[in-house]
């Protein structure tokens, strides 16, 4: 978790960086689309430093009146990004459609690309770095983050190629307009976020391919048990919480089916990173009375 903790805070760091740049850049020519690019920079400045304080909250362990610990803090900061995000898009759409309007003769044009380029090639490297740590460290967060900084860097790519054609044709009008596409995409990378995150607010289970793998590492490592059943599973952050109904015969006394309950726990959070399992024991004439499915 410290090593999330600490590229939540470099992330800031990289994003304050790339703010600079597209400001400067907006400065050098007064193009409303370099602006509205940098006004999602600042987005990403706050989203850092939010991601960073979700996932120091997320560190903490289990206490009295948080039992199952507090995992699903990234989600929260991931809703938070994503409202932002819409937020500046909204901002950018009625500064558009007030610069369509009145369109202004961009300065120094190449200056400002060159410069705007500069910042979209640090953040696609760092974009890239942030999706593949979060994914290999289980980090709503950090994915989130990752993605946002992303989804910066395809619109400053059109940002870039429309200012190239605002420059080489002469129409001013050009520039408002892609500050309105860059503001309908940003819009729409906003909502997924806030949808992907309450999935996750909500219980979402596991993937279909990490429950079939679960259900056969229950089928290797259960010698001694009959069946198992009502197998489910959450994530909630860096965790994946397991739980399933595990059918013994009647006869077996209570430390052997705690012995395999131990062997099926191992198994799992083995191969399942930040996995919680809980084994609910049930005799075979209970199980057969209700009729449980065999897994």
């Amino acid at each position: 978790m410290e090593r999330a903790q600490a590229a939540a805070l470099a992330s800031a760091g990289v994003g304050l960086l790339v703010l600079a740049l597209k400001f400067g850049a907006w400065w050098i020519t007064g193009s409303l689309a370099l602006y509205s690019d940098a006004l999602e920079s600042i987005i990403n400045v706050v989203a850092a430093m939010t991601a960073f304080v979700a996932l120091r909250v997320a560190a903490q362990p289990a206490d009295q009146n948080h039992p199952y610990g507090h995992h699903k803090a990234e989600y929260f900061s991931a809703v938070i990004e994503g409202a932002l995000v819409i937020v500046a898009a909204v901002v950018i759409l009625r500064d558009a459609y007030d610069a369509v309007q009145a369109p202004k003769t961009l300065e120094a044009p190449l200056a400002g690309v060159a410069v705007n380029g500069l910042a979209t090639v640090i953040n696609l490297v760092w974009g890239v770095m942030l999706v593949r740590r979060g994914r290999d460290w289980r980090s709503p967060a950090l994915v989130a983050d990752g993605k946002h900084v992303l989804a910066d860097v395809f619109t400053s790519g059109g940002v870039l190629i429309g200012l190239g054609l605002a420059t080489a044709t002469g129409w001013a009008i050009l520039d408002p307009i892609i500050a309105a596409v860059v503001a309908v995409n940003i819009l729409w990378s906003g909502g997924a976020m806030v949808r992907d995150s309450v999935s996750g607010l909500m219980d979402q289970a596991a993937p279909a391919e990490m429950v079939t793998q679960i259900r056969r590492l229950i089928s290797e490592h259960g010698a001694g048990a009959l069946e198992a059943h009502d197998v489910r599973t959450r994530h909630a952050g860096q965790v994946t919480f397991i739980d399933f109904h595990l059918v013994v015969p009647g006869e077996m006394t209570v430390a052997e089916s705690h012995a395999i309950c131990d062997r099926l726990e191992a198994a799992i959070e083995g191969a399942v990173p930040g996995a919680v399992v809980t084994i609910h024991v049930e005799p075979a004439e209970e199980a057969k009375q209700r009729g449980l499915p065999v897994i």
